[in-house]
């Protein structure tokens, strides 16, 4: 028998053993009567025999009803040991599984919230090391890459320029290819040279590439800098394109320049409003067409922009600019031979760009949208200027003179601005004496533009755009140039009539229309485009306006078709079609055709 049976066994024999020592029946009595309302006892009989013997001793006054209740207590404790020992005896020993054979695999079951944590906390901690270690992820890089932005594009053109009837062989003058080499005697009584001067007559066809790699970088703190070269024929400032066969020809390799240096700081106190400081040679950052500047032009000096919006729909927006268009060299003149103090620098010639544009940007309901802006842009020194007298009987002997003003030619050019001589030489009509000259614009530049663009939305995804511009060089005086140049040679050297009458002007103006996708995105996007410029020969800077047009610069009028489709997000094709006719001087004619693969990256 159990130890809890044994128990229970004593606690029955001493209470049997209490009754035989019973008391008094007035005893007896007494007690009974508070048997009934005692704490701790049952009421009634229960089937346990020990608590209804202790429940019987107070009712017969043989126990009082405190010791009572705590006997109570632990007889309910014994009897419930007793049962789960029973019930543990009645169970049956665990069987061992029977062996496993060699190759059996045992796997044991894992709830699926037990699985789920475990995956969580195995794939932090891999996590955490592939984050340390720079391995798991192949496309993450190193804090100071992530500051790299890079990009580039390529582009390969055919370009056919044709040359209809009726153009002047000879007629336009190269002053560029003369101001960029040893002056020759042009227009002395003897000589018998022709200056050079522009193909009117002759088609070219060329193919052609464009190649441009940049970066820009983040220095933190509202601070970029950025870097681009890109290939070139030349250090033309209006054309990155490269022939092949040119440079030497025989697959020789090709250059590259750099096209783009700057450090800028901007700000953006709130959506919609900025401010930025730009220094270097950047982007194009006026708003404007290629009539005044040509779409590859880079701009040198320091720029200073900001917009901000007022209310919903009006953007406010200003540019302001210093540039250098040209620096004296340091030793400027030291070489020459003049009369007036040979080996004595001549004063500097420095010429600056200082522009000034304010506009908007309203967006007058759901489908308009227009921004304008004027802008005015004022050239210092960059007209031709007459220099000192000089001995023309000593050009012939004198290996690498120069003149006191030879430097306010412009360091490049197109064709279209009106030329006059720059040397003042005496002694010019004596046997032997030459004629060698400079020449350097007739005109000083001071150009108040006006440019517009009205885009319609209705039919998004396509957007209809006009685009128009005017402009005139406010500085402009016909008589003036008429008076200007040496005494040998006075007045213009271009831009005449057959009479002789001076022909040029100081107005342009262009406008376009433009349809199709706003940006070509994705394949089959496409656009199309009509357009009409009229550039009178003295309205703008010949050699900062588009290179493309009637073979480029000023003094043209025409029409321009274009359209563009994409091949993929990245990938494009383009045509274009402009016909130019010169407006004054000596008939020009010129048709161009281009047909451009690009891609970008």
């Amino acid at each position: 028998m159990s130890q809890t049976s044994n128990s229970s066994s004593r606690l029955s024999a001493l209470l049997l053993a209490a009754m035989a020592c019973a008391v008094s029946p007035a005893v007896v009595s007494a007690q009974s009567a508070d048997s009934a309302t005692a704490p701790g006892l049952p009421a009634t009989p229960t089937p346990n025999a020990t608590i209804n013997l202790i429940r019987l001793m107070v009712e017969r006054g043989l126990l009082p009803a405190a010791d009572a209740a705590k006997l109570v207590e632990q007889a309910e404790t014994e009897a419930t040991q007793a049962r789960a020992a029973i019930t543990a005896a009645a169970q049956p020993a665990p069987v061992a599984p029977p062996p496993l054979e060699p190759d059996t695999v045992r796997v044991t079951y894992i709830p699926a919230n037990v699985k789920r944590q475990m995956i969580e906390e195995i794939r932090s901690d891999v996590m955490a090391e592939a984050v340390a270690e720079n391995w798991a992820a192949p496309r993450t890089f190193p804090e100071w890459v992530a500051k790299y932005k890079f990009f580039g594009d390529v582009r390969f053109r055919y370009e056919g320029d044709f040359y209809p009837d009726g153009g002047v062989p000879g007629g336009t003058i190269d002053f560029n290819r003369i101001n960029t080499a040893a002056p020759v005697d042009y227009f002395s009584s003897t000589s018998t040279a022709q200056p050079p001067s522009y193909n009117a007559d002759q088609t070219r066809e060329r193919f052609r590439f464009r190649a441009r790699l940049g970066s820009e970088i983040d220095l933190a703190d509202n601070f970029t800098s950025g870097l681009r070269i890109a290939t070139g024929e030349s250090s033309s400032p209006v054309s990155q394109n490269q022939s092949f066969g040119a440079s030497g020809g025989n697959f020789s390799k090709y250059a590259l320049w750099l096209d783009r240096v700057f450090l800028k700081y901007e700000i953006q106190p709130k959506a919609g409003s900025s401010f930025s400081a730009i220094i270097g040679r950047t982007e194009n950052p006026f708003f404007a067409t290629s009539m005044i500047w040509s779409n590859d032009l880079g701009f040198d000096g320091l720029v200073l922009q900001g917009k901000r919006k007022v209310g919903e729909n009006l953007t406010p927006f200003f540019t302001l600019g210093a540039l250098p268009v040209f620096n004296t060299s340091l030793n400027f003149g030291t070489d020459s031979t003049a009369s007036s103090g040979g080996g004595k620098a001549y004063a500097s010639q420095d010429k600056w760009l200082y522009a000034a544009q304010t506009g908007v940007i309203w967006n007058i309901n759901n489908d308009l949208t227009l921004k304008a802006a004027i802008a005015l842009y004022e050239f210092q020194n960059v007209e031709g200027e007459v220099s000192a007298p000089i001995d023309a009987t000593t050009l012939n002997t004198t290996s690498g003179f120069i003149g006191s003003t030879d430097s306010s030619r412009p360091g490049f050019a197109q064709k279209g601005n009106t030329y006059i001589a720059l040397r003042e030489l005496t002694n010019s009509t004596l046997p032997g004496a030459g004629n060698f000259q400079y020449f350097g614009l007739a005109t000083p530049f001071r150009e108040l533009a006006a440019t517009a663009r009205l885009d319609y939305n209705h039919f998004e995804p396509f957007q209809v755009s006009l685009i128009g511009e005017v402009v005139t060089n406010l500085a402009f005086n016909s008589g003036d140039i008429a008076s200007n140049g040496p005494t040998q040679l006075p007045g213009p050297r271009n831009n005449n009539s057959f009479s002789g009458d001076y022909e040029g002007g100081n107005v342009g103006w262009n406008v376009n229309l433009q349809v199709g996708a706003v940006a070509l995105q994705k394949a089959w996007d496409w656009t199309a485009g009509l357009g009409y410029r009229y550039v009178e020969s003295d309205a703008v800077v010949d050699g900062f306006a588009d290179s493309d047009f009637g073979g480029g610069g000023t003094n043209l009028q025409g029409y321009t078709v274009s359209g563009n489709l994409a091949l993929s997000q990245n990938v494009w094709m383009g045509v274009r079609w402009m016909s130019a006719n010169s407006i004054a001087g000596d008939t020009f004619k010129a048709d161009v055709l281009q047909i451009d693969l690009n891609a970008k990256f």
